[in-house]
């Protein structure tokens, strides 16, 4: 299986944050927290992770719990990619 973190920095820094420096926290830091990510920005990451592996994101999953990390959102596109 591909490296899901790895994926998701890359993007969130090339597309969200717009850096060619990486993604510039911890995989736990919360997104809202560092403001990293705005409403705009988890819509964005919906349209990707729907592209890149297939998942399909329903309106009630779409939480910090699913949507706030690194760590979170891995976890969620794990848990569908094997549901």
């Amino acid at each position: 299986m591909e490296d899901v973190e790895a994926t998701l920095r890359t993007f969130i820094a090339e597309n969200i944050l717009y850096s060619n420096d990486g993604y510039p926290h911890a995989d736990d830091a919360s997104f809202l927290e560092t403001g990293v990510i705005d409403s705009m920005g988890v819509m964005e990451l919906v349209l990707f992770i729907e592209e890149r592996f297939g998942v399909k994101t329903e309106d009630h999953e779409i939480v910090p719990e699913n949507f706030d990390s690194i760590h979170s959102l891995a976890s969620y596109i794990r848990g569908k990619m094997a549901g």
